[in-house]
């Protein structure tokens, strides 16, 4: 007995049952009625399978017990069990309950089947919008691929027409580099015949003083001769004694006047232009405007200081050419005159003259109630420092400026608030300084878009306006009232010069 107890505890057929059980108790709504019938009869079949090894077990005990061992206790508990078994399976109400379990079931089998029915319609439904959305997915794809073709195909002309453009601005730039280059040509030619009308002129003042002095020397030749031979020998025909003939003063501090020179011109515009801007700055509150009188200022003082020179040279060139008799050539006396007398020059004269010629302008305005009197110290000191670069051999000169003109780095810096990717310049702060064809000292400008509309407007008004000055400088008189002279008298307006 004990050996089957093991056997029956060994095979775990009680938890097995129990597990069956459970399972059935959780899938029982899932599955079918023929489902359930199944588990139920597993069940069945292991309980019956325990059962029998139990009434096993139950013998082998009852046997183990004697003959008449444990019959009280099957008559009190097992007997009574068995009648009630029995009993409940013939009457009415089991019936009824499993007829009414079996209602359940079919009623749960047929609402399964609907369930599942409805699920598969809508999982066809599913399909259906699933099949009907890869449609549409693949009209958007082929949407997409054409729309690609299309922008590919755009992309080439785009390329293709930048190209154009690009080579059509290159030409432009061309056409515009060499209509500046035949503008600024055509005003160096006006320079240069402005040049040589004053050489002319010179050379004639130059040929009538010959002439002169000609007529001078013949009759003094006349008077001098007499009968006798005697004077005639006394002329011996050796050679006069040679003379060194050694470079002057102008030649000799050319190079350290040079220097100097371009430096006090840096220093002008690194102090007084910003001691002019800011004054002006008290009557004018536009940038713009300030620096463009500064710059108009310092292109006048350049323009009237080179008059002067020319004027002053002349009257030198006419007195000295009456007594030059020297190894070096008249030029070089003139120019070396020029330079230990630079003190003669009339710079208030060409102050006036600078103002005059901004009061004219038609490029800068100023309110009516100041002058530009106010910043006569600054066209001053450019005037002074203009003359004196005359005198260098080669002379220095300020660079040619248009507004609208294209922008050189080489030229010019630009300013803190210009366009660093505009290639036009609107208007200039500061001039050049020039040796030959060469920059020396870069100049300022300002570089903005949208510059180009104004630049043949404003290059014809600056060269209407740069030709109007000597003309009017000796017909027509200042409109403002001029500072007062504090110099002396200078070769050119007292008509001598003090050798």
């Amino acid at each position: 007995m004990a050996d089957s107890l093991r056997r029956l505890i060994n095979n775990e057929s009680c938890r097995i049952l129990q597990e069956k059980l459970e399972n059935w108790y959780k899938d029982y709504h899932i599955n079918s009625c023929d489902q359930n019938l199944n588990r139920c009869c597993e069940i069945i079949e292991m309980n019956s399978m325990i059962q029998g090894q139990l009434f096993t077990i139950l013998n082998q005990t009852a046997r183990e017990g004697g003959h008449y061992a444990g019959v009280e206790t099957i008559k009190s508990r097992l007997l009574p069990w068995l009648g009630t078994c029995f009993s409940s399976t013939t009457s009415g109400r089991p019936f009824e309950t499993s007829l009414s379990l079996i209602q359940e079931s079919i009623e749960k089998e047929r609402q399964l089947r609907e369930f599942a029915s409805t699920r598969k319609h809508e999982i066809q439904q599913l399909e259906k919008e699933l099949n009907s959305t890869h449609l549409q997915l693949n009209l958007v794809q082929q949407d997409l691929a054409e729309a690609q073709m299309a922008l590919e195909d755009t992309k080439t002309k785009s390329a293709t027409t930048l190209l154009a453009a690009e080579d059509e601005i290159v030409h432009l730039k061309a056409a515009l580099k060499a209509s500046q280059a035949q503008e600024e040509s055509a005003l160096r030619n006006l320079d240069r015949l402005n040049d040589y009308e004053q050489q002319v002129q010179i050379l004639k003042d130059e040929i009538t003083i010959l002439g002169a002095q000609k007529s001078v020397l013949h009759s003094r030749l006349a008077r001098s001769r007499s009968p006798s031979p005697r004077p005639c020998r006394s002329r011996s025909p050796s050679p006069l004694p040679l003379r060194s003939c050694s470079p002057g003063r102008a030649r000799l501090t050319n190079a350290a006047r040079h220097a100097h020179l371009v430096a006090r011109f840096s220093d002008i515009y690194a102090q007084e232009r910003l001691d002019a801007q800011t004054l002006l700055r008290t009557y004018i509150d536009d940038l713009e405007i300030v620096q463009r009188i500064i710059y108009v200022a310092a292109v006048e003082s350049f323009h009237a200081a080179k008059m002067a020179f020319r004027q002053f040279k002349m009257r030198v060139r006419k007195t000295l050419s009456l007594t030059h008799s020297g190894p070096e050539s008249l030029e070089d006396t003139v120019l070396d005159y020029i330079v230990r007398h630079e003190d003669l020059y009339d710079v208030q004269a060409s102050v006036n003259e600078v103002i005059r010629a901004m009061n004219i302008n038609p490029k800068i305005s100023f309110p009516p109630e100041v002058d530009f009197i106010m910043i006569s110290s600054l066209v001053r000191e450019l005037c002074r420092v203009a003359f004196s670069m005359q005198t260098l051999v080669p002379p220095l000169d300020i660079a040619f400026g248009a507004d609208g003109e294209l922008f050189n780095e080489s030229k010019y810096r630009r300013s803190y608030d210009s366009d660093f990717t505009a290639p036009l310049v609107v208007y200039h702060v500061w001039p050049a300084l020039m040796e030959n064809d060469s920059i020396i000292v870069k100049g300022e400008a300002v570089s903005k878009r949208g510059a180009l509309w104004s630049r043949r407007s404003r290059s014809k008004s600056r060269s209407r306006s740069r030709s109007m000055s000597p003309i009017l400088s000796h017909s027509a008189s200042p409109s403002r009232t001029l500072l007062p002279r504090s110099r002396s008298p200078s070769p050119i307006r007292s008509g001598s010069p003090r050798l």
